[in-house]
């Protein structure tokens, strides 16, 4: 059986001409709609309940990844044929990889999050940049975080560069948008949540707390401005803000990789002796 028909969708279609408009955040937030872009997403995208609308696929994509065209079939999304120009015109990279599809948003509203009890949260104020959001969405997904959580100050989740970089981490765990930043955290404490603002001048060194023996706990980190990072007010809401420490000759570390070193941090000591991991998965 051949992995899709074998007619190729017009470029003037009107679902094309749909797609493309996703490319813009008025359009996505309209339709409630955004793009996945590659194998990877796709697949993801597939595997997650109701979340795939549409699919779109060069003929040569469809026959190379016949696995994921069928798993988008099985998950009731339409299949397209296009050709590359096509997929070119949808699409938002600079080298397709011949498969996009539409999406329906995914994101979890701000209760049901809290409601769940989570034990590691990444929470992203003022970050700007979508490849970094979507690069700390996919560090927190790797640590074993239960949800991020996006402020209103912050990127759009579904901008494509952000989808991009989380190479379908969008798609494994709960994520709150455009919560107000003193929400946020008034909810995560008041769900026994500590909270842990992460900036380079920090009054408290990342190395003492695990030391101390502090980190163990349901802890939410706080990330900020590629820039300049957490504004006073921001840092003023923490139990403690915390710095990476810096041995070397590096004047910082970039957005990404600081979140990276404090989740993983976080989430070893939650997985010691005595850490909340270990309590409840014992």
């Amino acid at each position: 059986m051949a992995p899709a028909s074998p007619e190729l969708i017009s470029p003037r279609s009107a679902r094309v001409s749909a797609a493309r408009r996703l490319g813009r955040r008025n359009f996505r937030s309209k339709e409630r709609l955004f793009l996945a872009e590659g194998p990877q997403a796709v697949r993801e995208a597939a595997g997650h309940r109701d979340t795939l609308v549409e699919l779109f696929a060069t003929v040569e994509a469809a026959e190379r990844y016949a696995d994921i065209v069928g798993e988008a079939r099985d998950a009731g999304a339409r299949v397209h044929l296009a050709d590359e120009q096509v997929i070119a015109d949808i699409s938002t990279t600079v080298t397709p990889q011949g498969l996009v599809g539409v999406c329906r948003f995914v994101d979890t509203p701000f209760e049901d999050i809290l409601a769940a009890r989570p034990r590691l949260v990444a929470v992203l104020a003022h970050v700007r940049d979508p490849g970094n959001a979507g690069t700390v969405l996919r560090c927190a997904d790797a640590a074993g975080a239960e949800a991020v959580v996006l402020t209103d100050a912050s990127v759009d989740l579904y901008n494509p560069k952000a989808v991009r970089a989380s190479v379908g981490s969008l798609f494994h765990l709960p994520v709150a948008v455009g919560v107000p930043v003193e929400r946020a955290v008034a909810g995560l404490k008041d769900a026994g949540v500590r909270i842990l603002a992460a900036d380079g001048a920090g009054q408290d060194d990342l190395d003492d707390e695990l030391d101390k023996g502090t980190m163990g706990g349901p802890t939410a980190w706080v990330f900020g401005n590629e820039a300049w990072g957490l504004p006073e007010e921001t840092r003023a809401l923490a139990d403690a803000v915390v710095r990476v420490p810096i041995h070397g000759r590096a004047e910082s570390l970039n957005l990404a990789t600081a979140a990276a070193v404090c989740l993983y941090a976080s989430a070893r000591a939650q997985r010691a002796s005595g850490g909340c991991r270990f309590v409840t998965e014992s």
